[in-house]
């Protein structure tokens, strides 16, 4: 078996590297991904979390998997909705990044 530490310096491990990758970055696709990165290491915490408490307990307690599946459709329609304003910012500005799209001036 893994512990349950191994899983969560994963889980932070992925959450850091989304969060500088989005602090760094200057591409828009670059920080869209980064957020989807830093989803994804919330929802192994919630799993593993999960996990642990139904081994502890001897129950199974579906609570971590009910919050990454709540997780996960965020994620898809932030995904739907995001992708959508990327397009249309590429279309009329011609470039993603994000120093150079500046939507107030015209």
């Amino acid at each position: 078996m893994v512990p349950l530490s191994w899983y969560l310096v994963l889980s932070a491990i992925l959450f850091c590297l989304g969060v500088s990758a989005f602090l760094l970055k200057r591409n828009i696709i670059t920080i869209f991904m980064s957020i989807e990165l830093m989803l994804n290491a919330v929802n192994l915490s919630f799993v593993a979390f999960s996990n642990y408490w139904s081994q502890q307990t001897g129950k199974v307690l579906l609570n971590g998997q009910i919050f990454v599946f709540f997780v996960m459709v965020v994620a898809a329609a932030e995904a739907a909705v995001g992708l959508a304003i990327i397009i249309a910012v590429f279309r009329t500005r011609e470039t993603l990044n994000v120093d150079r799209v500046n939507l107030l001036k015209l």
